[in-house]
């Protein structure tokens, strides 16, 4: 039992020469290919080291293309050469200069021999793949495709919108039901030549020559009407990304790649040194007898490429780098993890910030977003993952900032403070994060005004100015694109139950103890509100978001201890 080698080449010349020497000097003849693109210097240079090996042939030149027809040309005038100068080879496997074998030839040629009638060529109709890039699944067999889609992407894409326009459709050859799979195939003597010998191949050829990336489809098809045993699947890993362009294995693969089980695996990168000599050495000293059987299981490393697809489309959540920068609104998530927004409590409470770090397990921040700058918890200038409270820097990428603060501080949870003041660039963005939890005081802005003591026109303006802010900000949060949990009460509603409200939010952040409150913060004297209020609409500026304060309201600061009800026993 024998298993002859089809060698595709068309780079990486030193690299191919030295999967030739290891197939050859393993009892393996290699019949090869070399792309006519290859200068001829190179083509004589690359003959001439092979000469001493008597298993090697060169078959006819020709000039291949992604894509094309070539490439199924090429591999039939190698299989008909290696047919045809070994007679004593039972499989005839299709390779690269590329694909470099994982386990000792001795194993690969008993487990072939073990079977013997057994063709290994994925094969599976397009209702049953999942994979096809480009569009193109059924259409790839009933259109024509005679640019290249690599050289013509343009002509390309036109002469298809324009068969379908026309209703263009192809006849199917008689007897043939379209299969597709990967083009690295290892196909018995028997079939291989029942391919190569049928009756009606000037017609198979002639019709697969104007369907799209025929090497994944000829062998695929054609094998389903002479093979009398398919394994629908590839002796040869081949793992492709999710714009279908094959994954490159380098150094750093090693471990994976023995895990894998495979026979052989493509394509190794050329300068992958520690691979070809890892794999490559010391190979000869198993024997057939002594081989181990197993099969291969590409299962064992699916999920760690899977995992790798997933991550490269869809990346980490709150993780943004030049190399996975995703299109707006189409984040997994925004951020890496939850987080806090507090709006209008630092303006109600005296102190709230210090009373917030001592009830809640929680990393209590000021304003990060303040015109002056961002508001670090302890005061520093400088924040984790080096991001500096400099207003300018901040501002450059608000979003930036806030998913590098949240990205940085995984594990941690981070509260800080938001208002109409600060910069509303990130007003959205914490509206549409699934992470954000946001609580809103409506109006309690206007409390630091009431204490402000300044001129009533100047009051008027900047109340104006604070509440459309104020007011578009929650017309984010309660938009149909929003998915940030929010709560919002008015100023008159909160101070009227300050107590219960608070503890929705220290139970949501994370309370250092499970037990109710017992002290709240002090609130600010609001004692004249109400007129100051009225005094707002007898200027004009109708303050709709603080509630309904009625006029006779005594508004009086809370009391420190909250008040519970005596258990009698």
């Amino acid at each position: 039992m024998s298993l002859g080698i089809v060698m595709l080449v068309h780079d990486a010349l030193d690299r191919a020469r030295q999967l030739v020497r290891h197939w050859a000097t393993n009892g393996c003849p290699v019949v090869i290919h070399v792309d006519d693109n290859v200068t001829p210097d190179d083509f004589a240079g690359f003959v001439a080291s092979l000469s001493d090996l008597d298993n090697v042939r060169f078959c006819d030149r020709q000039r291949c293309e992604w894509g094309t027809w070539s490439l199924v040309a090429a591999s039939q005038t190698a299989s008909e050469q290696m047919l045809k100068a070994f007679p004593y080879v039972r499989h005839v496997m299709l390779a690269s200069g590329s694909c470099l074998p994982l386990r000792p030839i001795p194993e690969m040629l008993a487990y072939l021999n073990r079977h013997a009638q057994t063709d290994f060529i994925e094969s599976a109709t397009t209702e049953d793949v999942p994979w096809t890039i480009g569009g193109l699944d059924i259409e790839r067999f009933t259109l024509r495709f005679p640019f290249s889609w690599k050289r013509h992407r343009r002509l390309f894409d036109r002469y298809v919108k324009l068969q379908r326009w026309m209703g263009t459709k192809r006849k199917i050859p008689e007897g043939l039901v379209p299969h597709l799979g990967s083009q690295w195939w290892c196909l018995s003597r028997n079939t291989l030549s029942a391919i190569l010998n049928d009756a009606n191949r000037s017609t198979y050829d002639a019709y697969f020559r104007r369907v799209w990336i025929p090497d994944e489809s000829y062998y695929q098809t054609l094998a389903r009407r002479h093979s009398s045993q398919i394994e629908s699947r590839s002796l040869t890993l081949s793992k492709f990304d999710f714009q279908g362009k094959p994954h490159v294995f380098y150094d750093d693969h090693l471990q994976l790649l023995r895990r894998s089980d495979c026979f052989v695996a493509r394509k190794a990168w050329p300068y992958a040194d520690k691979l070809y000599d890892s794999f490559l050495s010391n190979q000869g000293g198993a024997t057939a007898a002594s081989a181990t059987l197993i099969d291969p299981s590409p299962g064992k490393i699916d999920r760690i490429f899977t995992k790798a697809i997933k991550r490269r489309t869809k990346g980490r959540p709150g993780l943004y780098m030049s190399s996975r920068f995703p299109r707006e609104g189409h984040e997994k998530d925004v951020t890496a993890a939850r987080y806090t927004v507090l709006e209008g409590f630092a303006d109600i409470f005296e102190d709230f910030d210090e009373w917030l770090a001592d009830t809640v397990s929680a990393r209590v921040h000021g304003h990060l977003f303040a015109p002056g700058g961002a508001q670090f918890a302890g005061g520093g200038d400088v924040f984790f993952g080096a991001l500096s409270d400099a207003a300018m820097l901040r501002d450059y990428n608000a979003k930036a900032f806030l998913t590098n603060l949240v990205w940085n501080t995984r594990g941690e949870r981070q509260c800080f403070h938001f208002g109409p003041r600060d910069n509303q660039e990130v007003s959205w963005v914490m509206a549409k994060d699934p992470n954000a939890r946001v609580y809103v005081v409506s109006g309690a802005w206007a409390v630091k005004l009431f204490h402000s003591n300044r001129a009533p026109a100047d009051l008027r303006r900047q109340a104006a100015r604070l509440q459309q802010i104020e007011n578009a900000h929650l017309n984010a949060l309660r938009s149909s694109y929003a998915r940030a949990r929010t709560h919002i009460w008015s100023l008159a509603d909160f101070v009227l139950n300050p107590a219960d409200l608070l503890q929705t939010v220290v139970d949501d952040t994370g309370p250092r103890t499970g037990v109710p409150l017992t002290n709240l913060p002090k609130m600010r004297p609001l004692d004249g509100f109400p007129e100051f209020l009225q005094n707002l609409r007898n200027q004009g500026m109708h303050p709709y978001l603080m509630g309904d304060f009625p006029s006779d309201l005594d508004l009086v600061a809370t009391a420190q201890t909250r008040q519970h009800p005596n258990m009698v026993r």
